[in-house]
């Protein structure tokens, strides 16, 4: 795909609902008793995966739309044990939730991912696990995974590194486990786990550094809406950031506190970032984000920063190479551990368009230069998130970019060439 230069991006766009959130209530929704009604559900290959795995546990999703439908939940235990192995496809979020969730289920279930998926680590999930009294098997600390229910007691865990999807699968197997479930966190991760089980019902005690939870007699969640995804929002307020004489605002888009750090850094950078209309949306704080274009100059990332825009950092390398000075990321390892080696590809493809970027143990340091970088090829490598880097490293070049494998986009935005196209003036 070809992705040329353009004068300005101006316009008023909205995003699909948040993927992260999407799995949740699925998840959770699927543990319930009665229906649950999602509306703004963010539909991507990495959420149909997830509808797709509740269904063979023996829950009923109604698609009335693409972004609306119904769970039918089948209770805390009313899981069942299916007929063959659950593919999470590429969704991480999926296979480390939903492993928490069987560990307290009656029956044995193996799953399995995609090449990639297969590669990134999961005995992070099942020790925790194990120590709660699960039994899970991993294949070298990779998928697949086979976990056969058990009878679950309560701990307390420390992460050794942050990370929200090993906090979740431990939250969501304390809903079986007797006692109080805690975890405590090196610097806080996304919370929407604790949120969504807070609102169905769940006794959750959150604290600065640690949550807690008890299992529940029962969850309602009822009649659920879904935000904008702040990550899908991201390119489109990274481009309009970087991109001459822009000014683009992004409807009731998701702005939990511990996914919004890419707009703190912005603001750091120099880019002028509005925020109107600030309202919940189904128990999340929400709002409209607008971005102007402005001079950027340098900042540096510290590793308390990184859970908070860990998967913005590719584009905000992108936004370092047009801005003047010097940007450096600390603390971002967790990179390394993505669809793939996000450092690498990273500097490896910003490199190939002009970017002045190298890698570093732990994240990249850029040597900004205020003018578009010059363009050529981006490989996605699979990644959706190269995917979008290279699209707005296309709309903010010289001379365009050649997209190599734009498809990945549809891991978790389908519409996203879309909603560009919308934009670009």
């Amino acid at each position: 795909m070809r992705i040329e230069p353009v004068p300005a991006l101006e316009g008023h766009v909205a995003v699909p609902g948040d993927k992260s959130i999407s799995h949740r209530a699925v998840l959770v929704g699927a543990l319930c008793e009665g229906d649950v009604r999602v509306s703004g559900f963010g539909r991507s290959a990495d959420t149909e995966a997830t509808m797709k795995a509740v269904r063979s546990l023996g829950v009923e999703v109604d698609e009335h739309d693409v972004d609306t439908l119904t769970v039918r939940g089948a209770g805390l235990r009313g899981l069942s044990e299916p007929s063959g192995p659950i593919d999470c496809r590429n969704a991480g979020t999926l296979m480390r939730l939903v492993t928490g969730i069987l560990a307290g289920q009656r029956g044995s279930f193996e799953l399995v991912g995609d090449q990639s998926l297969s590669a990134r680590p999961m005995e992070r999930v099942a020790e925790p696990l194990r120590r709660m009294g699960a039994l899970v098997e991993t294949t070298d600390g990779h998928a697949p995974l086979v976990v056969a229910g058990a009878q679950l007691r309560a701990i307390d865990y420390e992460l050794p590194v942050p990370s929200a999807q090993v906090k979740s699968a431990v939250l969501l197997a304390g809903l079986f486990a007797s006692g109080e479930t805690t975890v405590v966190e090196p610097m806080p991760t996304r919370d929407h786990t604790e949120r969504m089980l807070e609102r169905a019902g769940a006794t959750v005690t959150r604290r600065p550094t640690s949550v807690s939870i008890e299992a529940p007699e029962r969850l309602t969640l009822g009649d659920l809406e879904i935000c904008g995804d702040f990550s899908s929002a991201a390119p489109f307020l990274v481009a309009a950031a970087i991109v001459p004489g822009s000014a683009l605002t992004v409807h009731g888009v998701g702005l939990n506190p511990r996914r919004t750090g890419l707009l703190d850094v912005l603001e750091r950078m120099g880019a002028r970032v509005a925020i109107y209309n600030r309202r919940p949306i189904g128990g999340e704080p929400a709002g409209d984000v607008e971005v102007r274009t402005s001079e950027l100059v340098g900042a540096t990332v510290t590793a308390a920063e990184v859970p908070s825009l860990i998967d913005e950092l590719p584009l905000l390398a992108l936004a370092a190479c047009h801005a003047r000075g010097e940007t450096v990321v600390r603390g971002a390892g967790e990179l390394r551990l993505k669809e793939s080696n996000r450092i690498e590809s990273v500097v490896e493809e910003l490199r190939r368009i002009g970017g002045h970027i190298r890698a570093t143990r732990d994240g990249f340091r850029v040597r900004g230069v205020p003018t578009r970088v010059r363009g050529g090829i981006v490989e996605s490598r699979g990644d959706h998130r190269l995917a979008m880097l290279g699209a707005v490293a296309g709309v903010s070049s010289q001379e365009g970019v050649e997209l190599r494998g734009a498809e990945a986009v549809a891991v978790s935005f389908p519409g996203f060439f879309d909603v560009l196209e919308q934009i670009a003036r």
